[in-house]
C-alpha cells in the first residue's frame, strides 16, 4: 500500500472532503438495520452472506495483486459462498476522508463494507470511530492465526483488539542489479558512500514505501531496535529525526535529479530501476523481487537484501466498517482471505509472494506439508534468515511527522 497520511494535529483531521460525497451517498441510508452476525451461529452467518455484495476498497496498484483479488478469491467467493465482491481503488487518505463524509453527512450505510488498511489508517479510521468491531475472532479461522506475536496483534504500536483482521504480512528489503553494484551497502553509513560514490543512481519515493524506509532509518539513528517502542515520543523524535535529517541532507545532492524531487510511489521508481537509471529501488514486500523478474519488468539479475541494522517488518490488515451493510458478508469474506486455501495461493512467489499471517504449525497436517512445498525464493531472501532483523512498525505519529519533515528538509 501506497499512500501519504493524512496529518492529524492535537486530535483534529485535516482533510480535503472535495469529489467524495458522491461516493459516500451510493447506499440508501432508510435501509432496514441489520442483525449483528457477532450474535449469530456462523452457519447462520454464512446464510446471510449468500447473495450479498461486499464492497471492498483496496490498493490496486499491482498486477499481481489485482490478478489475485480478481482471478483467484472474487470466483472463490462467488462460487464457495454466493458472495459478490466488488473491488474499488482507494486507500489511506481517501478511505479516511470517504469514512469522514459519511460520517458528516449522516450516512447510516456505508459505501464501503471492507477496507485494506494498517498503521496510521487504523489509527485514523479508530479515532473517528469509523470501524466495526471487535469481530475477527467470530471468524472460524481466526483460530490459526497467532495474535500473540506483536508483528501480528500489533498495527503500529496499536492493539489490533479485534478491529482488524491480519491479511499479510512482509518486510521491506532494498533491491539493487547485481550486475551494477558489486558490493551492497550493509548499513546507512555504507548506503551513504556508495550514493556519494554512484551520483544519481538512488532515491526514494515520497509515500508509503519511502516513509517506511526512513522510519528504518529513523530507529537506527534513535539507538536500534525498540528504541522507539511505545507511544509517540517527542523529544526522541526530535533527537533522533535531527540525525536523520542531517544524514538525508548530506546525501541529497547525489540522489536521483540531486534531490530536487522524488518519484510519486514506488512503481515509478520500480520502472526507472528496470531501465537502469536507478541500480537500487526497494519493496515493503520482501519476497518481490522474484514477481518483478517473472512479470519481465526487472532484470535477472535484480537481487533482494535487508541491512544488517534492520529494516521494518510490517502486516496489513482487513477492517469492517461501522456502517457496512453487509457485515456478515464482509467477515466471510475475511474469514476466506485468511483461511489456509487463499493464503497459501497469495503466498506462492509465482502468484504474489505476501507471507503469510498464519501460524503454519497449527495448520491441520494436510496444510503443513503444502506451505513446506510453496516454491522457494530465488532472488529474495529467506524469510527465517531476515526475522532477526525485523523492526517493529513505530507508533502512527511517527509516520505522520516524518510526511511533513520531509517536505521541510528535502523538498526544495
Amino acid at each position: 500500500m501506497n499512500y501519504l497520511p493524512v496529518y492529524i494535529l492535537k486530535g483534529t483531521l485535516i482533510l480535503t472532503l472535495t469529489g467524495l460525497l458522491g461516493l459516500s451517498c451510493s447506499r440508501n441510508a432508510s435501509d432496514a438495520p441489520q442483525v449483528d452476525p457477532r450474535n449469530m451461529p456462523w452457519e447462520e452467518v454464512k446464510q446471510s452472506a449468500n447473495g450479498q455484495t461486499v464492497d471492498l476498497m483496496m490498493w490496486m496498484g499491482d498486477p499481481q495483486i489485482n490478478t489475485y483479488m480478481s482471478q483467484f478469491v472474487k470466483p472463490a467467493l462467488q462460487q464457495q459462498f454466493g458472495i459478490n465482491l466488488n473491488i474499488i481503488n482507494g486507500q489511506g487518505n481517501t478511505i479516511v476522508q470517504t469514512m469522514l463524509a459519511e460520517i458528516q453527512g449522516g450516512q447510516k450505510n456505508s459505501a464501503i463494507d471492507l477496507m485494506w488498511i494498517n498503521g496510521e489508517t487504523f489509527y485514523q479510521l479508530r479515532q473517528i470511530n469509523a470501524l466495526w468491531g471487535p469481530w475477527t475472532e467470530k471468524i472460524p479461522n481466526a483460530q490459526y492465526i497467532n495474535f500473540a506475536n506483536p508483528f501480528i496483534g500489533i498495527d503500529f504500536q496499536q492493539p489490533v483488539d479485534g478491529y482488524e483482521c491480519p491479511w499479510g504480512n512482509v518486510q521491506m528489503a532494498l533491491i539493487y542489479d547485481s550486475v551494477k553494484v558489486d558490493s551492497v551497502p550493509a548499513s546507512p553509513s555504507e548506503l551513504l558512500n556508495y550514493v556519494k560514490a554512484n551520483p544519481g543512481t538512488f532515491t526514494i519515493d515520497n509515500q508509503f514505501t519511502g516513509l517506511t524506509f526512513l522510519k528504518s532509518l529513523l530507529i537506527n539513528f534513535a539507538g536500534g531496535p525498540k528504541a522507539l517502542d511505545g507511544p509517540f515520543d517527542e523529544d526522541k523524535y526530535q533527537e533522533s529525526a535531527a540525525m536523520l535529517w542531517s544524514y538525508l541532507q548530506q546525501m541529497k545532492p547525489y540522489l536521483w535529479k540531486e534531490g530536487k524531487t522524488y518519484p510519486e510511489g514506488v512503481a515509478p521508481m520500480h520502472q526507472m530501476f528496470a531501465t537502469g537509471e536507478l541500480h537500487f529501488t526497494m519493496s515493503n514486500n520482501d519476497a518481490e523481487v522474484d514477481n518483478k523478474i517473472r512479470q519481465g519488468l526487472f532484470p535477472s539479475t535484480a537481487r533482494a537484501y535487508v541491512w544488517e541494522t534492520g529494516t521494518i517488518q510490517n502486516t496489513h490488515y482487513m477492517g469492517i466498517t461501522q456502517n457496512a451493510k453487509d457485515k456478515a458478508a464482509a467477515m466471510v469474506a475475511v474469514n476466506f482471505l485468511v483461511s489456509p486455501e487463499a493464503q497459501y495461493e497469495k503466498m506462492n512467489p509465482t502468484v504474489w509472494g505476501d507471507g503469510t499471517i498464519l501460524d503454519l504449525n497449527q495448520l491441520p497436517t494436510e496444510w503443513q506439508r503444502k506451505f513446506a512445498r510453496i516454491p522457494g525464493r530465488v532472488h529474495a531472501p529467506n524469510r527465517k534468515d531476515i526475522q532477526e532483523r525485523a523492526l517493529q512498525e513505530l507508533a502512527p505519529e511517527y509516520m505522520i511527522r516524518l510526511a511533513k519533515d520531509f517536505r521541510t528538509h528535502m523538498i526544495n
